[in-house]
């Protein structure tokens, strides 16, 4: 029996989403629904499904089509009591992410604009996620996202990209989800990969990863800020016009290859637009934060089987 699905389509720089409101946990999708739903040809067309749901009421689909707890909802209330607001993130092919960083400032917009939670301009609000809470700050035309600390992982692996002459190196950059970074020689380079087909990682991860391919610009720092230009291939979604959590993977990775002296800002131009990245220090250690557009374009009803 098909049942109507109310939802709203957005992006932040390209990276575009199906969002739907489901505070008390009634509706988790299946695999399936997702992966229809982000069908460019046959469906809406999307890089990825977000549900709004409470972090209390988090669950999800068994195979018999049992709803079950998930415990990351708990886990993200007992790191931060005040992460009232759950972001379940599904890759276009319907598997799990652990965190979008383009899809959480979309998620913000759509709380906000829903009426579902207030984001005065200037304020915070943390979100839980399956890669830790975020803090997101509401600074009038853009969100800025506090994407916790980083970590190098997955060591130097060679990467085969279709497209690109041989195999590079690749340097392994966790920030909630896995990524490799490669650094390119120059644009026209960047331009010929072609990433219709998956990367090749050697050795291989069993979880996977994002792959993001970086041109640094001519000059890399101006006025005090790097420069970079990225494309990037998302497991389970493919090329993706931006990926959050990529570009900040790829200024980390850039500003490791660059030494001492390198900037802590940078900007990164991705096919959809520009991303600004800063690192900073806490008390805990170096975060990183991501800030940039989000745009919610429509709204409608789709019949879901």
């Amino acid at each position: 029996m098909a049942t109507a699905l109310h939802f709203t389509k957005g992006h932040g720089t390209g990276n575009d989403f199906v969002l739907y409101s489901d505070p008390e946990g009634e509706r988790p999708l299946s695999p399936g629904q997702i992966a229809s739903l982000c069908d460019r040809h046959f469906g809406i067309g999307a890089d990825g499904v977000i549900r709004a749901v409470k972090s209390k009421n988090l669950n999800t689909l068994r195979s018999d089509g049992a709803l079950i707890p998930d415990p990351a909802g708990a886990s993200a209330l007992t790191e931060d009591s005040a992460a009232e607001w759950f972001m379940d993130y599904y890759n276009a092919d319907g598997s799990l992410s652990e965190m979008c960083g383009n899809g959480i400032r979309v998620y913000a917009k759509y709380l906000l604009e829903s009426g579902l939670a207030v984001i005065n301009p200037g304020d915070t609000m943390a979100i839980g996620t399956r890669g830790g809470v975020r803090d997101l700050t509401n600074s009038g035309n853009n969100f800025q996202v506090d994407m916790g600390r980083w970590r190098f992982d997955g060591g130097e692996p060679l990467v085969r990209v279709k497209g690109v002459a041989v195999q590079r190196p690749g340097i392994g950059i966790n920030v909630g989800n896995p990524h490799v970074v490669v650094a390119l020689s120059h644009d026209a380079e960047l331009d010929g990969a072609d990433l219709t087909f998956v990367p090749q990682l050697d050795p291989a991860t069993p979880e996977g990863a994002n792959v993001e391919l970086v041109v640094m610009r001519d000059p890399m720092v101006k006025d005090g800020v790097g420069q970079i230009r990225m494309r990037v291939h998302e497991r389970g979604s493919g090329e993706t016009l931006s990926c959050g959590t990529g570009v900040v993977a790829a200024a980390l990775a850039t500003r490791h290859w660059a030494g001492a002296g390198a900037p802590n800002s940078w900007r990164v131009e991705v096919p959809g637009g520009s991303l600004a990245v800063r690192m900073f220090p806490t008390e805990e250690g170096e975060h990183v934060s991501l800030s940039g557009p989000a745009e919610l374009v429509f709204t409608g009803i789709v019949e879901l089987a």
